[in-house]
Protein backbone atom coordinates (compact mmCIF):
# COMPACT_ATOMS: atom_id res chain seq x y z
CA UNK A 1 0.00 0.00 0.00
CA UNK A 2 2.76 2.78 1.10
CA UNK A 3 4.76 1.81 -2.47
CA UNK A 4 1.97 2.37 -4.66
CA UNK A 5 0.55 5.83 -2.76
CA UNK A 6 3.32 7.67 -3.18
CA UNK A 7 5.50 8.82 -6.36
CA UNK A 8 8.36 10.90 -6.37
CA UNK A 9 10.08 13.01 -8.36
CA UNK A 10 8.80 16.75 -10.02
CA UNK A 11 7.87 15.79 -13.49
CA UNK A 12 6.56 12.52 -11.63
CA UNK A 13 4.24 14.50 -9.20
CA UNK A 14 3.20 17.28 -12.33
CA UNK A 15 2.08 14.12 -14.87
CA UNK A 16 -0.08 12.42 -11.59
CA UNK A 17 -1.64 16.11 -11.16
CA UNK A 18 -2.20 16.47 -15.15
CA UNK A 19 -3.84 12.75 -14.92
CA UNK A 20 -6.65 13.63 -12.72
CA UNK A 21 -4.89 11.94 -9.79
CA UNK A 22 -6.38 12.27 -6.19
CA UNK A 23 -3.39 13.78 -4.76
CA UNK A 24 -3.61 14.05 -0.67
CA UNK A 25 -0.45 15.63 0.36
CA UNK A 26 2.70 17.04 -1.55
CA UNK A 27 6.32 17.38 0.28
CA UNK A 28 8.61 20.09 -1.14
CA UNK A 29 12.02 20.45 -0.11
CA UNK A 30 13.07 23.34 1.39
CA UNK A 31 14.40 25.79 -1.14
CA UNK A 32 13.77 23.77 -4.16
CA UNK A 33 13.57 26.19 -7.23
CA UNK A 34 13.91 25.73 -11.06
CA UNK A 35 11.81 26.06 -14.06
CA UNK A 36 10.19 22.65 -13.69
CA UNK A 37 9.50 23.53 -9.82
CA UNK A 38 7.58 26.53 -10.92
CA UNK A 39 5.27 24.46 -13.61
CA UNK A 40 4.72 22.44 -10.12
CA UNK A 41 4.05 25.25 -8.02
CA UNK A 42 1.62 26.44 -10.29
CA UNK A 43 -0.46 23.29 -10.24
CA UNK A 44 -0.64 23.22 -6.78
CA UNK A 45 -1.25 27.32 -6.39
CA UNK A 46 -4.33 26.54 -9.07
CA UNK A 47 -5.50 23.32 -7.13
CA UNK A 48 -4.53 24.33 -3.37
CA UNK A 49 -2.99 21.01 -2.72
CA UNK A 50 -2.07 20.23 0.83
CA UNK A 51 1.65 20.69 1.02
CA UNK A 52 4.51 20.85 3.39
CA UNK A 53 8.29 21.96 2.73
CA UNK A 54 10.48 20.07 4.32
CA UNK A 55 14.07 18.74 4.55
CA UNK A 56 15.83 16.82 2.35
CA UNK A 57 16.37 13.92 4.85
CA UNK A 58 12.43 13.67 5.54
CA UNK A 59 12.05 13.09 1.40
CA UNK A 60 14.77 10.35 1.81
CA UNK A 61 12.92 8.47 4.76
CA UNK A 62 9.63 8.99 2.83
CA UNK A 63 11.20 7.67 -0.83
CA UNK A 64 14.21 5.67 0.32
CA UNK A 65 15.24 6.62 -2.93
CA UNK A 66 16.17 9.35 -5.75
CA UNK A 67 13.23 11.89 -4.69
CA UNK A 68 14.44 14.98 -6.94
CA UNK A 69 13.22 17.10 -3.88
CA UNK A 70 9.52 16.16 -4.09
CA UNK A 71 7.53 13.30 -2.92
CA UNK A 72 3.40 13.65 -3.25
CA UNK A 73 0.95 11.18 -1.36
CA UNK A 74 -1.47 9.17 -3.71
CA UNK A 75 -4.76 8.56 -2.09
CA UNK A 76 -6.40 5.13 -1.83
CA UNK A 77 -10.18 6.71 -2.74
CA UNK A 78 -11.48 9.55 -5.07
CA UNK A 79 -13.01 12.13 -2.90
CA UNK A 80 -16.52 13.50 -3.26
CA UNK A 81 -17.81 16.47 -4.18
CA UNK A 82 -19.40 18.24 -1.41
CA UNK A 83 -23.08 19.47 -2.83
CA UNK A 84 -23.31 16.33 -5.49
CA UNK A 85 -22.48 14.00 -2.42
CA UNK A 86 -24.78 15.92 0.44
CA UNK A 87 -28.04 16.25 -2.63
CA UNK A 88 -27.51 12.20 -3.46
CA UNK A 89 -28.00 11.84 0.46
CA UNK A 90 -30.71 13.77 1.07
CA UNK A 91 -32.96 12.40 -1.94
CA UNK A 92 -32.02 8.93 -0.44
CA UNK A 93 -32.62 9.50 3.43
CA UNK A 94 -34.78 11.86 5.64
CA UNK A 95 -32.78 11.84 8.57
CA UNK A 96 -28.71 10.99 7.40
CA UNK A 97 -26.02 11.28 9.65
CA UNK A 98 -22.84 13.18 8.92
CA UNK A 99 -19.32 13.59 10.59
CA UNK A 100 -17.30 16.49 9.98
CA UNK A 101 -13.69 15.86 11.07
CA UNK A 102 -11.97 19.43 12.26
CA UNK A 103 -8.49 19.07 11.38
CA UNK A 104 -7.64 15.24 13.05
CA UNK A 105 -3.98 15.21 12.27
CA UNK A 106 -3.54 11.54 13.99
CA UNK A 107 -3.76 9.02 11.32
CA UNK A 108 -4.83 6.20 13.44
CA UNK A 109 -7.64 8.49 14.62
CA UNK A 110 -8.53 8.93 11.62
CA UNK A 111 -8.98 5.59 10.51
CA UNK A 112 -10.53 4.91 14.07
CA UNK A 113 -13.06 7.17 13.73
CA UNK A 114 -13.93 6.10 9.88
CA UNK A 115 -13.79 2.80 11.13
CA UNK A 116 -16.55 3.99 14.06
CA UNK A 117 -18.33 5.90 11.35
CA UNK A 118 -18.87 2.49 9.05
CA UNK A 119 -19.62 0.89 11.65
CA UNK A 120 -22.79 3.33 12.65
CA UNK A 121 -24.25 3.80 9.17
CA UNK A 122 -22.69 7.14 8.88
CA UNK A 123 -23.38 9.04 5.39
CA UNK A 124 -20.56 10.70 4.83
CA UNK A 125 -17.52 12.00 6.42
CA UNK A 126 -16.42 15.75 5.83
CA UNK A 127 -12.85 16.89 6.00
CA UNK A 128 -10.79 20.09 5.05
CA UNK A 129 -8.18 19.97 2.23
CA UNK A 130 -5.62 21.01 4.69
CA UNK A 131 -4.25 20.60 8.18
CA UNK A 132 -6.10 17.47 8.80
CA UNK A 133 -4.03 13.78 8.78
CA UNK A 134 -3.73 12.19 5.32
CA UNK A 135 -5.39 9.46 4.00
CA UNK A 136 -2.48 7.09 3.60
CA UNK A 137 -2.06 3.00 4.18
CA UNK A 138 -1.96 4.01 8.04
CA UNK A 139 -5.23 4.98 7.82
CA UNK A 140 -6.61 2.82 5.84
CA UNK A 141 -5.22 -0.29 8.02
CA UNK A 142 -6.98 1.10 11.01
CA UNK A 143 -10.61 2.24 9.15
CA UNK A 144 -10.49 -1.98 8.70
CA UNK A 145 -11.00 -1.16 5.08
CA UNK A 146 -14.06 1.39 6.03
CA UNK A 147 -12.67 3.96 3.84
CA UNK A 148 -13.88 1.73 0.84
CA UNK A 149 -17.24 1.72 1.83
CA UNK A 150 -18.32 5.48 2.71
CA UNK A 151 -18.04 8.43 1.40
CA UNK A 152 -15.03 11.06 1.91
CA UNK A 153 -15.29 14.49 1.04
CA UNK A 154 -12.80 17.04 1.15
CA UNK A 155 -13.55 20.90 1.75
CA UNK A 156 -11.21 24.08 1.47
CA UNK A 157 -13.05 24.98 4.95
CA UNK A 158 -15.26 23.40 7.07
CA UNK A 159 -17.01 26.18 7.76
CA UNK A 160 -18.21 25.71 3.91
CA UNK A 161 -19.34 22.13 4.95
CA UNK A 162 -21.21 23.55 7.88
CA UNK A 163 -23.27 26.91 5.50
CA UNK A 164 -23.93 24.02 3.03
CA UNK A 165 -25.88 21.35 5.44
CA UNK A 166 -27.66 24.23 7.51
CA UNK A 167 -29.10 25.56 4.37
CA UNK A 168 -29.96 22.01 3.80
CA UNK A 169 -32.23 21.91 6.89
CA UNK A 170 -29.29 19.44 8.33
CA UNK A 171 -28.80 20.26 12.25
CA UNK A 172 -24.76 20.63 13.16
CA UNK A 173 -24.06 19.58 16.35
CA UNK A 174 -20.10 20.61 17.63
CA UNK A 175 -18.72 18.17 20.38
CA UNK A 176 -16.89 20.48 22.56
CA UNK A 177 -16.19 20.93 26.54
CA UNK A 178 -16.75 24.77 25.71
CA UNK A 179 -20.51 24.47 26.65
CA UNK A 180 -22.39 23.18 29.86
CA UNK A 181 -25.60 21.26 27.58
CA UNK A 182 -24.69 17.57 27.38
CA UNK A 183 -24.68 14.62 24.44
CA UNK A 184 -27.94 13.35 25.76
CA UNK A 185 -29.68 16.63 25.78
CA UNK A 186 -29.12 16.79 22.22
CA UNK A 187 -32.01 15.75 19.83
CA UNK A 188 -30.28 13.19 16.94
CA UNK A 189 -33.59 12.14 15.63
CA UNK A 190 -33.29 14.66 12.79
CA UNK A 191 -31.20 15.16 10.21
CA UNK A 192 -27.38 16.05 11.76
CA UNK A 193 -24.18 16.45 11.51
CA UNK A 194 -21.76 15.74 14.23
CA UNK A 195 -18.39 17.88 14.25
CA UNK A 196 -14.65 17.01 15.89
CA UNK A 197 -12.57 18.97 16.72
CA UNK A 198 -8.26 18.91 16.54
CA UNK A 199 -6.60 16.58 19.34
CA UNK A 200 -5.37 19.48 21.23
CA UNK A 201 -7.40 22.41 20.22
CA UNK A 202 -10.87 20.53 19.72
CA UNK A 203 -13.52 22.38 17.39
CA UNK A 204 -12.46 26.03 16.85
CA UNK A 205 -13.91 29.23 17.75
CA UNK A 206 -15.16 30.45 14.35
CA UNK A 207 -17.24 26.69 14.07
CA UNK A 208 -18.82 26.88 17.05
CA UNK A 209 -20.07 30.23 16.68
CA UNK A 210 -21.67 28.87 13.82
CA UNK A 211 -22.95 25.47 14.89
CA UNK A 212 -26.46 25.20 15.94
CA UNK A 213 -25.66 22.79 18.87
CA UNK A 214 -22.79 22.43 21.23
CA UNK A 215 -22.58 19.35 23.57
CA UNK A 216 -20.38 17.83 25.38
CA UNK A 217 -19.54 14.35 27.29
CA UNK A 218 -20.34 14.08 31.19
CA UNK A 219 -16.65 13.54 32.89
CA UNK A 220 -16.48 11.97 36.44
CA UNK A 221 -12.83 11.10 36.37
CA UNK A 222 -9.84 13.17 37.27
CA UNK A 223 -8.40 12.85 33.22
CA UNK A 224 -10.47 15.70 31.58
CA UNK A 225 -11.17 14.51 27.96
CA UNK A 226 -11.25 11.48 26.08
CA UNK A 227 -9.32 10.47 23.00
CA UNK A 228 -10.88 11.99 19.89
CA UNK A 229 -11.99 8.74 18.12
CA UNK A 230 -12.96 7.09 21.68
CA UNK A 231 -15.54 10.65 22.15
CA UNK A 232 -16.61 10.17 18.49
CA UNK A 233 -17.90 6.92 18.98
CA UNK A 234 -19.80 7.85 22.13
CA UNK A 235 -21.44 10.65 19.89
CA UNK A 236 -22.29 8.85 17.18
CA UNK A 237 -24.04 5.45 19.38
CA UNK A 238 -25.99 7.92 21.39
CA UNK A 239 -27.48 9.08 17.43
CA UNK A 240 -27.88 5.61 16.90
CA UNK A 241 -29.48 4.94 20.35
CA UNK A 242 -31.76 7.83 19.62
CA UNK A 243 -33.14 6.88 16.49
CA UNK A 244 -33.61 2.94 17.32
CA UNK A 245 -35.60 4.11 20.26
CA UNK A 246 -38.13 6.26 17.80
Amino acid sequence: MEETTRIFGIRAVIEAIQGGKSIDKIYIQKGLSGPLFQELNRLIQKNNYNTSYVPEEKLYKLSKGNHQGVVATISPIKFGNLEETIEKILEEKTTPLFLLLDQITDVRNFGAIIRTAECTGVDAIIIPEKGGAPLNADTVKTSAGGVFNLPIVKVSHIKDAVFYLQSSGVQLVAATEKTEDNIYDVDFKQASAIIMGNEAKGVSNSILKAVDKKAKLPMFGKIESLNVSVACGVFLYEAIRQRQLS
